[in-house]
């Protein structure tokens, strides 16, 4: 099953915490960066995916 945006933010989340917390590396900061960089722009897909659809439902509703 496919994650939802909130899956995917929460995910992002969590990810960003990871530089904060305890279990930081800097061997493996860059590796976690590229890839919450990767997921970022994800969510910004489905983000616009999501209001594309919006908008052709509005315009349906507007007739």
């Amino acid at each position: 099953m496919a994650k939802t945006i909130s899956d995917k933010i929460d995910d992002l989340k969590t990810g960003v915490e990871w530089f904060y917390s305890d279990d930081f590396k800097l061997e493996d900061a860059s590796a976690k960066y590229k890839a919450m960089t990767e997921l970022a722009k994800e969510i910004e897909k489905d983000l616009a995916e999501l209001k594309n659809e919006i908008s052709v439902i509005d315009k349906d509703f507007s007739k």
